[in-house]
């Protein structure tokens, strides 16, 4: 019979390996144990978490969608309140027509016309630099400060003191820095005479078709800055007489500045040629051609053009 204890023994060397190779087998198993634990335990954390930022994920797409409905609603109801300030087509001579389409939700350009008195006619379109909620804003306030005389110790049936008025009373400092470009005018009936005055404005087009019967198209405008840019602005004033039979083209720079092609802009005499050519005066008409010749969904910036008849 063997005896275990002593250490030469083959057998008891043997049993000893296997128990040390046993306790180690066991001290590995406790540990990947432990680890295994410790990985569950960072897995279901790491799920909960998950879970909580799904949660919280999900919750602020509700409340960013619930945002974005209310601002769509509530720019609907900015533009149509902008639309809704428009004036009425006039019937009785100058007769107008208009078309005006903004080139985002809410644009800048904003356009007027009514009875200073009994014998005279006030016509106004202005237009805000940049787009949006600010210049649309800008641009109502300007409108709704002419429509109701609102300006101090101004004459409203001379367009020089209007635009210096105007001038003095919107500073770009005190706007977020935007300024606008105007043309103002008042038709006298009795004398046939319109007075006009415009600052940083693209011209008036009056057309009036000759003895031969060629229609021919005038520019109307006088040099003079933006309003706002910088106090104490002198704005000249022009005056001209009317025919029966005379029309009489207000516009934004929108109208016509566009690109038949990248890099090639529509040249401010091709829209002479076009409104000058029969029925080329229709507001509709012309909006039509441009956004044609621009071959885009949208035209770049407001299509605000103004038509009377005289």
């Amino acid at each position: 019979m063997t005896d275990p204890t002593n250490p030469t023994n083959p057998a008891t060397a043997a049993e000893r390996d296997l128990l040390a190779e046993i306790v180690a087998a066991r001290a590995e198993i406790a540990r990947l144990n432990s680890e295994l634990d410790d990985l569950q335990m960072l897995y279901q954390g790491t799920i909960e978490h998950g879970e909580a930022v799904e949660d919280q994920l999900a919750e602020s797409n509700i409340l960013l969608q619930q945002t974005q409905r209310r601002l769509n609603e509530e720019l609907a109801e900015a533009e149509k309140y902008i639309m809704g300030i428009l004036p009425a087509r006039r019937v009785e001579v100058p007769g107008t027509d208009w078309h005006f389409v903004p080139s985002t939700e809410l644009g800048g350009d904003s356009f007027g016309y009514h009875e200073v008195d009994a014998d005279r006619l006030a016509i106004y379109l202005l237009d805000v630099c940049g787009h949006g909620v600010g210049a649309a804003l800008l641009s109502v306030t300007v409108i709704n400060v002419l429509r109701s005389a609102a300006l101090t110790n101004t004459d409203f049936c001379d367009p020089a003191a209007v635009l210096a008025a105007l001038n003095e009373t919107f500073p770009m400092e005190r706007q977020n820095d935007m300024y606008f470009t105007i043309w103002y005018g008042v038709y006298q009936h009795s004398s046939r005479l319109l007075h006009y005055a415009s600052g940083g404005h693209p011209p008036a087009i009056l057309l009036r078709t000759a003895e031969d019967g060629i229609r021919q198209a005038r520019e109307l405008a006088t040099p003079g800055m933006a309003i706002g840019v910088m106090p104490n602005v002198h704005y000249p004033s022009a005056v001209t007489e009317l025919a029966s039979g005379d029309c009489l083209l207000v516009l934004s720079d929108g109208v016509y500045e566009i690109e038949k092609a990248p890099g090639v802009p529509l040249e401010f005499n091709e829209f002479l040629e076009f409104v000058t050519a029969p029925d080329g005066d229709h507001p509709e008409r012309i909006f039509n051609w441009v956004k044609s010749l621009a071959g885009t969904a949208a035209l770049p910036d407001d299509f605000t053009l103004l038509r009377l008849r005289f």
